[in-house]
């Protein structure tokens, strides 16, 4: 669960808000998706959720935990995928996602079973003893993903997560975001591939100028805007160009 409560966050005194008093509530066994235009404010938003900025005002809630009054409590929740793979390059691939493995604790058979589960997955197996210098943007983001998931976070938050990923990774990270949240857990991405959100997204929210401007299920965006009809694309369209 991911609660946001009168959220702003403003970067210089006197500045205009880059997110601006945005209320969201992601349900337990949810994909919800968070899109909007450049600069709209979906990043900053993301890094609130997960800690790396603080709210100027407001409250985020993960699982129940603070995210501001008791950070490390509410980050053992979370899984983040950051819109840019950067790594630590002279680290290899096991090297790194170690590295996560032992920021959250997780135990040796434990991990070893995962790594071994999602290296497969993703065809990352035979390349896991590489330094990460070498890799491609796309296996960064592999490995990114890989130890994203290696603690078994309950809040998987991702932001932009197929950018680089060719199209089985993609298929394979979607149909897990599916079981993830069949599972009774939470994803909340972020993603400008709008025909990706209208298929996999349970409810979709769009910012802009750093306001939520829509939030609901497909057909309640169609209803609000298009009398029933149309892509999520027109609908987002129609909705930025008022706002």
């Amino acid at each position: 669960m991911i609660s946001l409560t009168g959220v702003s966050k403003t970067y210089s005194k006197g500045g205009k808000p880059a997110v601006d008093n945005i209320d969201l509530f992601v349900n337990d066994g949810e994909i919800f998706g968070f899109i909007g235009p450049n600069g709209a404010g979906k990043s900053t938003t993301i890094k609130m959720i997960v800690g790396i900025h603080e709210p100027t005002e407001g409250t985020v809630i993960i699982n129940g935990d603070d995210i501001t009054e008791n950070p490390v409590e509410a980050k053992k929740h979370i899984g983040y995928v950051p819109d840019n793979p950067d790594v630590y390059e002279r680290l290899t691939g096991l090297e790194y996602i170690n590295f996560i493995a032992d920021i959250f604790d997780v135990p040796q058979d434990i991990r070893q079973e995962r790594i071994k589960k999602y290296a497969e997955m993703f065809e990352m197996a035979d390349k896991l003893g590489n330094q990460m210098k070498t890799y491609s943007h796309g296996m960064r983001q592999k490995i990114v993903v890989i130890s994203t998931l290696v603690h078994d976070p309950s809040v998987w938050v991702l932001d932009e997560p197929m950018v680089g990923l060719d199209p089985r990774a993609s298929h394979i990270l979607k149909e897990e975001m599916r079981a993830h949240c069949r599972r009774g857990n939470t994803v909340f991405f972020s993603t400008h591939v709008l025909e990706v959100a209208e298929k996999l997204c349970d409810r979709v929210a769009i910012i802009d100028n750093g306001k939520i401007i829509a939030t609901g299920t497909i057909d309640e965006l169609r209803n609000q805007v298009a009398g029933g009809d149309g892509s999520l694309e027109s609908i987002f369209l129609n909705l930025t160009d008022e706002a």
